[in-house]
């Protein structure tokens, strides 16, 4: 394969800071531990990230400091820590592109995020005969909620196509986007292919039929800037764990319109108005949505995993994953019997990297990769319809994010040399 190096302009070239790779490595404890007698390499970052120092402090000090329930107290501990999981909606919606707050509600996850549109939007809003439009590289989280929302409502979802090198096949979307579709739902990136589709042509056709965009933004958001207000994003949700912060917190942007109209998700405490025996009127946004108590401690963690990055620049993130996105493609096509799926142009793709060996399963690979202390993820990655029109059963799966050097991609690539000779390959 024909390196992109060359011919992609340097981060000085560009005006951009460099990545202190050793720097931000020391920054996260996790890292500095070793695998047996291996140092750890944690290439799994397309599955979850590790946290840093502030992040993992940040939730210790609530807890030691700050604890209490939100919105509901008078004291000074339930007032402090209502501020400061406030400040993180406001830091979010910051983040995104600058949206109001309360366009900004905090769920478990992008997958929660995505239910709630379902369940809520979806249900109010899909007719029979109605078209939902997927891709066919979505993440089960994208696709799940839409199928069972298609067959309950007797709608029919349609599929933009992937090419044989891992893009969306837009060829015939004019046959695909019609004026029947209600939803456009699609991944910005791939988890798998790592592709970056073009979702703001995407959504300027949907929307050209009056239909609704949802982005799974869980892959993008983590790697690159994000601007929900120059896609024109209905929706776009993310995951707080794949962005340095804890599990458990996913966000969901909605435009305001819209999520007034749609009715609550999650019935119970604090997202109510009032309550009688015979009427419940709800809460404005985005209390709404919130009902119950959140997950406190650690929507308060995610502001320090938003500082952490907005420190670096998502835009100096992005270019250090190109480059090193591209040295992995270099490195990885000269291994004999290795198959690499999605684009080859590091522009156009995240740091997600699927592979296969021809002589030896992905879950072998993944094995013996973390016998050499190396962290990758093998499977089929939540995304079991893409891999049959792949033709592949699994993949081997390195994704690589801030923490990650040339270095780390050279242990990687020694791991598979030793791997096939000890297969006799």
């Amino acid at each position: 394969m024909e390196s992109d190096i060359e011919n992609r302009p340097t981060a000085q070239a560009k005006g951009l800071l460099p990545i202190d790779i050793e720097r931000i490595k020391a920054d996260f404890p996790i890292l500095d531990q070793k695998i047996g007698d291996h140092q750890l390499v944690y290439l799994d970052n397309a599955a979850s990230t590790q946290k840093p120092r502030v992040v993992i402090n940040a939730i210790l000090e609530f807890y030691r400091k700050y604890n209490a329930n939100i919105h509901r107290g008078l004291h000074y501990l339930s007032e402090k820590a209502t501020a400061m999981y406030e400040h993180t909606r406001e830091h979010t919606a910051s983040f995104i592109g600058g949206v109001q707050p309360k366009e900004v509600i905090f769920t478990g996850g992008t997958t929660g995020a995505i239910n709630l549109v379902a369940y809520t939007w979806g249900e109010e809003n899909i007719s029979e005969g109605d078209e939902i439009v997927i891709s066919e590289m979505e993440h089960h989280a994208n696709l799940v909620p839409w199928v069972i929302l298609a067959k309950k409502k007797n709608a029919v979802l349609k599929r933009i196509p992937v090419t044989p090198d891992g893009y969306l096949d837009l060829t015939n979307i004019d046959t695909i986007i019609t004026q029947k579709t209600k939803l456009l739902a699609v991944t910005h990136m791939s988890n798998v292919l790592g592709t970056i589709n073009p979702v703001e042509a995407l959504a300027k056709k949907a929307h050209a039929v009056g239909a609704v965009v949802l982005i799974d933004g869980a892959q993008a958001a983590p790697h690159m800037p994000i601007d929900v207000k120059a896609i024109d994003a209905d929706f776009y949700c993310l995951s707080a764990h794949k962005m340095l912060g804890p599990t458990g917190v996913g966000v969901l942007y909605g435009k305001a319109e819209l999520l007034d109209a749609m009715p609550p998700f999650n019935l119970g405490g604090e997202m109510i108005r009032e309550v009688r025996f015979d009427k419940v009127t709800w809460a404005d946004l985005p209390n709404k949505f919130e009902g119950g108590t959140p997950n406190i401690a650690d929507v308060v963690a995610f502001d320090s995993a938003l500082h952490y990055l907005e420190e670096l620049g998502m835009d100096n993130i992005r270019q250090h994953e190109m480059d090193l996105t591209a040295y992995t493609l270099d490195q990885l096509s000269a291994i004999p019997g290795l198959e690499i799926q999605g684009p080859r142009n590091s522009n156009q793709r995240g740091g997600a990297i699927s592979f296969t060996d021809s002589d030896i399963h992905p879950h072998d690979i993944s094995t013996f990769l973390d016998s050499k202390g190396i962290a990758i993820r093998a499977g089929h990655h939540c995304a079991q319809p893409l891999m049959k029109i792949m033709g592949k059963v699994a993949t081997a799966r390195a994704s690589l994010y801030i923490y990650n050097n040339e270095q780390d991609v050279d242990a990687l690539v020694k791991a598979l040399g030793e791997m096939r000779r000890y297969f006799g390959l």
